[in-house]
């Protein structure tokens, strides 16, 4: 019996969060979308806040620790206290939101504290629970474990943002501590996770198992060693170091974009063609773009002193917001969508964390219907994607945001494709 109601609870949290996240990068959307049309500056500098304040931490406390618990099942999971991390994050978007239009920086300094509180617990729970060994055993553990450290790293890059904005003469917080870093800072966490949930699911059914687990491993230390060398370089405004770092990171995404093209046509083809292995090809495509575009960031940028102007200079800062928008629109939105259409069907189905370990996840749990409407989503998508940043190019803001709007309603019909589904499933008994 209490195991039933545990498993009505999971369920019960896993479609908050799935409803939650979808309205809060909706709203991120059409905060920018709006703010394009209307040419407001408020509205233009909310919108990343709220994508990453409230998607950003929510993707990390919630999805990513099943992924987690669905590896290591000692760490439970507590559906109460993973509610109260859903309203500590919407707590924080109020105060974000309050302080970016009023201009009362304390409160995002309240938020980011809030945040590192609420990070706090899952990172004892998971080192309490594992050891070290058992963290660095697992290839998936090391990036989902890690991806927490950095997000608390992250929102303690805005409580210091909100300090510095409230005292600027506070010599103790550091240069780098700007709006631009917070939100590269938060980015990571959400990067490190996907790359994580390519190895778990991607290439579980692979031949080349174990090559693929060897290669992850690798590209754990390339990646995340990389990305903190990048950091540093960039600090030390070092020219040479952000080149040749930017460059070895873009040829590690080539060959994982290359090897996973690969395997998703003779997954096609043996298997069936599951639409979440689509938006991960396709989060890594954009990927490549992001890439490329902060590339050109480093070459245009040769020169300009860090932290005292914009990084680039003003006719080319179309390359800077495109390289952002080819992130957050391609990369982390696509590729969470592509996560979120594998683990929220395990858990609304079976009532547990059992299909995500067994593998069972990337079974055919979806229906037709439900897989050929998630084909059209990624289409419209990633024409609305690459409007805004055509637009971006020609400095369009009418299709920037008419852009914005079409890709919201396309984010929204996440939460009805997958509703029905589900819903549908649960009167049948399925």
């Amino acid at each position: 019996m209490d195991e039933k109601r545990f498993d009505l609870s999971l369920r019960d949290i896993a479609r908050v969060f799935l409803t939650v996240t979808v309205l809060v990068i909706v709203t991120a959307v059409l905060l920018g979308s709006a703010g394009a049309l209307s040419v407001s500056s408020i509205l233009l500098r909310l919108h990343p806040y709220v994508f990453f304040t409230g998607f950003g931490n929510l993707a990390i406390l919630i999805l990513n620790r099943y992924l987690t618990s669905a590896i290591y099942p000692e760490l439970k999971i507590d559906p109460a206290r993973q509610m109260r991390y859903i309203y500590a994050v919407m707590l924080s978007l109020v105060l974000v939101t309050l302080a970016v239009c009023t201009g009362w920086s304390i409160l995002k300094a309240a938020a980011g504290l809030l945040l590192m509180v609420t990070v706090l617990s899952p990172l004892r729970e998971i080192f309490g629970t594992l050891s070290v060994g058992s963290i660095w055993r697992e290839v998936s553990v090391r990036y989902y474990i890690f991806d927490v450290v950095f997000l608390f790293v992250a929102n303690l890059g805005l409580f210091t943002l909100g300090l510095k904005e409230v005292f600027p003469g506070f010599g103790l917080i550091p240069f780098f501590v700007t709006q631009s870093s917070y939100f590269l800072g938060s980015s990571f966490p959400l990067s490190i996770s996907v790359m994580g949930f390519l190895y778990t699911y991607a290439w579980r059914r692979s031949p080349k198992r174990e090559l693929v687990r060897k290669l992850f491993s690798l590209w754990f230390y390339v990646f995340v060693g990389g990305v903190l060398v990048f950091l540093t370089v960039i600090l030390a405004g070092s020219y040479l170091g952000m080149m040749l770092m930017s460059h070895l990171l873009l040829f590690g995404v080539i060959a994982l974009l290359v090897s996973f093209a690969f395997y998703l046509n003779r997954f096609f083809c043996q298997q069936f063609a599951h639409p979440a292995i689509a938006f991960l090809l396709a989060g890594l495509a954009l990927l490549l773009a992001t890439s490329a575009y902060g590339i050109f960031n480093i070459y245009f940028m040769k020169g300009v002193a860090f932290g005292s102007f914009p990084p680039i200079r003003a006719d080319k800062m179309w390359i800077y917001h495109s390289h952002t928008h080819a992130a957050l629109l391609g990369w982390i939105i696509l590729s969470f969508t592509g996560m979120i259409y594998i683990v929220i069907p395990a858990i609304m189905k079976r009532g547990s964390l059992e299909a995500l370990g067994s593998g069972e996840a990337m079974d055919r749990l979806l229906e037709e219907r439900t897989m050929n409407g998630a084909f059209v989503q990624l289409t419209v998508m990633l024409v609305a994607a690459s409007v805004i940043l055509f637009s971006l190019f020609l400095k369009n803001l009418f299709f920037m945001g008419l852009g914005g709007l079409v890709y919201a309603a396309a984010v929204l019909y996440l939460r009805m494709n997958l509703g029905r589904d589900t819903g549908h499933s649960r009167k049948t008994g399925s």
